[in-house]
């Protein structure tokens, strides 16, 4: 890479600002008309294990039985007075019946299954469709069915689909509210940054055309492949923060440009994209990298959700490297506040600040070490697990219908296992073992398929998201012969566990072993950068470590209004990791990067730590304080698997910014002194010839 490319390309988008401009412009409006149908485009199912025992059975109950499958839908039926043979109840079980044969996603009714006490029923309909169309098809009929309800019967629908319908809802109204109040948020914390409303509103203006850019292009996507819900919610929180980010590290530095060159904008732009530029795009390239990673997992919501945030984060970082540029200018400073300051680029209070943790280095790195590894402890007994019901408010049908299940069937009924027999099994042995299995409560005979195959539904003794229910999955197909598949809801989210588990050290080890490359290319030390990537894992590990004291062991639960469910959401270790990994070498790059710069004009070590923390402490402290305030305000407003994200990303900025960046690494810089900047010399001939010396 040379060193003047970004600087050269910065030039020319401000020189030619009005067609860049024009061109966001247009892109933004034009994409904006689709963004806006994004959210009803999305699915919230495509949770499932590809190449697993429990998909593939799925498949053989929608070819040979009807699609009776996990994707069913079921209506409940419930009275403390009638019982399930009342004409009454029936009346209401036919109608029940007629509304799902006039959905065309569904195929007719079964029989209802009457609970052992004679006042419940449970009606399940078939899915002829996808796991998507069939979240649409019971957001279709689940007004019908619940207004079958009167004062004798309740009435529910439930199922998978009806969950996932159900969550959709929820996770709007949470979306809106966190979007209410974190644009106002992220305002006044600019503000107050920036000391001018002008260039309060930049990262505002960066972050609204690449966010509403993507959602364009996911809406397009969206008439392709399906897409899960998570796609939507997740690119927005990301994007909206890192956005800011990198417009506030670009803009602080082009102030600071400005101020010392105050009749050329356009060789301010020069050297801030020279510098901040530089780092941003390292930065964003990190990010990237450990999005991609994720795509390695074989959930397709898994890596719906990769490839929408990496779109998101891409347009975004696009953004930052043209559209930034193209406005940035003298007005930069209008609009100023009380406490606006021209800019200057080496704060002289943070510089001090520099100086104390130069003379305790040793004391505040052994105290920054402990206080991590104390907050890591929790992590040791971590459990984790897909979400339940209580995910769902209480009022919700899905979970009213879920819970009469429960209550009439066992703790199992909401979570049948299938168990499907091949053509040439023994399908009355089989359901004998699946009988006599500890942990069943009781199994249904075998009911036959189209193409001979036989399917045997039972229900467990524990609710299908414990660890026990789980565990049973396992047992089962142990004891089974070959050839024979278990699937159902519970089989589907062991088999997402487990491959979630399996995967998990596969897309660390390649998130930390490309983290180090990319660091070692852009700031051309070994130690440098894998210092980079150590403390970064002490910052995810603190973080998870509160974020299991306040989901697992429900210590948040009643301050932020859930319930606890005993375990984190499968997806955090992995997930959680690679995106707290991403937003921990923001700050790696920002610091370094400017270290680095400081340690080339310079050659002092001791020095470049200084420099560095004068020139980037302010700006870090400020995108830190944007980035909480994101994501505690999806804390506070999301679905609980949002609170688990925004809390846990929350607290690892707070971690990674305040007690990593600005004490842990400059006090393991002074002690190590010009060796931290060593390298190879074989390494001098491999890697590009990156500097930010401008």
């Amino acid at each position: 890479m040379q060193a003047q490319s970004l600087a050269q390309f910065g030039r020319w988008a401000h020189s030619h600002r009005l067609l860049v401009v024009a061109a966001w412009a247009a892109l933004t409006i034009g994409l904006g008309l689709f963004a806006a149908r994004l959210e009803h485009a999305l699915s919230g199912a495509m949770w499932e294990v590809n190449g697993s025992d429990s998909l593939a059975a799925r498949k053989l109950m929608e070819q040979e039985f009807g699609g009776y499958s996990s994707q069913s839908a079921v209506a409940v039926f419930h009275s403390d007075t009638l019982a399930a043979t009342d004409p009454a109840f029936q009346q209401l079980i036919g109608r029940a019946g007629e509304i799902f044969a006039s959905e065309g996603a569904l195929s007719p009714a079964l029989p209802a299954q009457v609970s052992p006490d004679g006042h419940t029923a449970m009606l399940q309909a078939g899915s002829l469709v996808s796991p998507t169309d069939s979240v649409q098809a019971a957001e279709r009929v689940s007004d019908d069915i619940a207004a079958l309800s009167n004062s004798e019967v309740t009435v529910a629908l439930t199922g998978s689909p009806a969950f996932w319908a159900d969550f959709n809802a929820v996770n709007r109204e949470g979306m809106m509210k966190a979007e209410l109040l974190t644009w106002p948020v992220t305002a006044v914390i600019l503000v107050l940054a920036f000391g001018t409303l002008a260039a309060a509103g930049l990262p505002l203006v960066l972050t609204a055309a690449g966010l509403i850019s993507s959602m364009g292009i996911l809406y397009g996507l969206t008439r392709f492949t399906d897409l899960s819900i998570w796609s939507l919610n997740f690119a927005m929180m990301f994007a909206l923060a890192l956005g800011i980010d990198y417009a506030l590290f670009i803009v602080t530095r082009f102030r600071a440009a400005l101020h010392s060159m105050p009749g050329d904008p356009s060789a301010a732009v020069g050297v801030t994209m020279d510098t901040a530029g530089k780092a941003v795009l390292f930065s964003g390239l990190t990010v990237l990298i450990s999005l991609s990673a994720i795509l390695i997992v074989p959930v397709p919501a898994f890596r719906s959700i990769a490839a929408g945030m990496m779109l998101a984060v891409g347009f975004v970082l696009l953004a930052a490297l043209t559209l930034l540029p193209a406005i940035l200018g003298s007005a930069v400073n209008r609009l100023a506040l009380p406490w606006h300051s021209t800019g200057e680029h080496r704060s002289p209070a943070w510089e001090r600040f520099a100086i104390r943790i130069q003379k305790h280095a040793r004391a505040l790195t052994v105290g920054a070490l402990a206080v991590l590894l104390l907050l890591a402890t929790p992590l040791i007994g971590l459990e984790t697990g897909m979400p339940g019901i209580s995910v769902l408010p209480k009022d919700r049908d899905a979970r009213v219908g879920y819970e009469l299940l429960a209550d009439a069937f066992g703790p199992g009924g909401p979570g049948p296992i299938q168990v499907v027999v091949p053509p040439s099994g023994d399908a009355a042995g089989v359901a004998g073992t699946v009988a006599g299995t500890p942990g069943i409560a009781m199994a249904f005979p075998p009911q036959p398929g189209a193409d001979g195959s036989q399917l045997i539904t039972a229900f467990a003794t524990t609710d299908p998201s414990t660890g026990e229910s789980a565990r049973l999955i396992a047992v089962l197909r142990d004891r089974l012969p070959s050839g024979v598949l278990v699937g159902g809801p519970v089989a589907e989210n062991a088999d997402l566990d487990n491959a979630l588990s399996s995967y998990a050290p596969i897309v660390i080890g390649v998130v930390l072993a490309l983290g180090f490359l990319l660091l070692l290319v852009a700031l051309q030390a070994i130690f440098i950068a894998a210092a980079g990537v150590l403390f970064n894992l002490l910052s995810v590990a603190a973080a998870f470590g509160v974020g299991a004291l306040a989901f697992q062991h429900g210590w948040a639960a009643g301050p932020m209004g859930f319930e606890s469910q005993g375990y984190l959401t499968s997806w955090a270790p992995l997930f959680f990791f690679a995106l707290v990994f991403a937003i921990s070498m923001d700050y790696t790059v920002f610091l370094l990067a400017s270290a680095r710069e400081h340690f080339e004009h310079s050659g002092d070590a001791a020095e470049a730590v200084r420099g560095s923390i004068a020139h980037t402490a302010r700006p870090i402290v400020a995108a830190a304080g944007v980035m909480v305030a994101v994501f505690f305000t999806f804390a506070i407003a999301g679905t609980l698997p949002m609170k688990e994200m925004g809390l846990i990303l929350g607290f690892a900025v707070l971690f990674d910014a305040l007690l990593v960046r600005l004490v842990l690494v400059p006090a393991v810089l002074y002690l190590v002194g010009e060796r931290a900047w060593w390298l190879p010399r074989w390494a001098v001939r491999l890697l590009p010839d990156v500097r930010f010396a401008h």
